[in-house]
């Protein structure tokens, strides 16, 4: 049922369902990211694996990095997925097996593509900019993408427009009449969103497509409850548009798509369906197969870790165990 009234926005306690809205505000976590970098891990999380098919969320800074290296990630695997990078500060260096060697900047985005297989690495160049805000998500690739070759493409020009206070840039899919030019492989969207006054906005939404809204600075109120910085507001399905309001400033991250049907087994940087497939692509880059070898990084891959003494399990978009 649509709502129709207003509330006054308050902040719910960490997985908390705000009443009536059917949202659910998600907790972050903090995790480690090679040796100078620590994120806040929104997705996956045990009740609520996935938004669409975007299935890992992290969002990292503002951090002082003037006098840090910054953003250290060596060599390391993917597969079964699409990363999306995109920075609100600082500067990031990509490099990858296919041979792209690429800076990205605030504004622009970054997609990998691992299909089968593809290793990248991610630092900071020398010298950077002081400061380093961002996000890295992943892309649940389905059949037959994921078995697919590798791609990589650095988007510079993006769709940006103005709705009254609102500032959008569409980083993939589309919304609003427009469309970004990154290739994704499912009904997908990912849109930052920028406050310019305290007045309610609105966006059109599609009711097949879940939600989330992540605050990457500032504040935003949706359904009477109030998403900052380190929490994921799930929003679920069946919303014709999106009524938010915020300070001046506030830069949100939009994420939706329809609801990734086909469960998954994630463990360390592989996205597969099965405990096997997922063994057999860590033995793969263990042995030095499949992945390549990252252009222009002489420094030595990540070893994977150990797989668990039992054997992994898929999961629904939720977090249920299936079969």
């Amino acid at each position: 049922m649509e709502r129709t009234e207003s509330m006054p926005a308050q902040t719910l306690p960490a997985g908390m369902a705000a009443e009536e809205s059917g949202s659910v505000l998600l907790p972050g976590h903090d995790v480690p990211l090679g040796r100078y970098t620590t994120v806040r891990r929104l997705l996956p999380q045990r009740t609520r694996r996935m938004v669409g098919a975007w299935c890992f969320v992290d969002h990292f800074g503002p951090d002082d990095v003037a006098e840090r290296p910054g953003m250290e990630v060596p060599p390391h695997p993917h597969t079964g997925l699409q990363t999306v990078t995109w920075l609100l500060d600082g500067e990031i260096l990509h490099r990858d097996s296919l041979g792209n060697v690429q800076p990205i900047r605030p504004g622009q985005l970054n997609v990998m593509t691992s299909g089968h297989g593809i290793a990248h690495s991610e630092r900071s160049p020398q010298p950077h900019p002081p400061l380093m805000h961002g996000v890295q998500l992943w892309v649940a690739l389905p059949d037959p993408a994921r078995a697919g070759a590798a791609d990589f493409a650095h988007h510079a020009d993006l769709p940006r427009w103005r709705d009254g206070q609102l500032d959008v840039t569409l980083l993939v899919g589309e919304i609003g009449g427009e469309r970004s030019p990154a290739v994704v492989h499912t009904p997908l969207v990912g849109a930052q969103l920028e406050l310019g006054g305290p007045e309610p906005v609105d966006l059109p939404l599609r009711p097949d497509f879940e939600y989330g809204l992540l605050a990457m600075s500032g504040s935003a109120a949706v359904d009477g409850v109030t998403v900052e910085p380190g929490a994921l507001l799930y929003l679920g399905t069946g919303r014709g548009r999106l009524t938010l309001s915020g300070g001046p400033g506030s830069r949100l991250l939009l994420l939706g798509g329809a609801p990734f049907e086909e469960p998954l087994v994630m463990w360390w940087n592989f996205v597969g369906r099965s405990h096997d497939e997922v063994a057999a692509a860590r033995e793969d880059w263990m042995a030095g197969r499949r992945f390549g070898v990252v252009a222009d990084d002489a420094a030595p891959p990540l070893p994977a870790p150990a797989l668990p003494t039992t054997r992994l399990k898929a999961r629904d978009r939720t977090g249920g165990l299936r079969g």
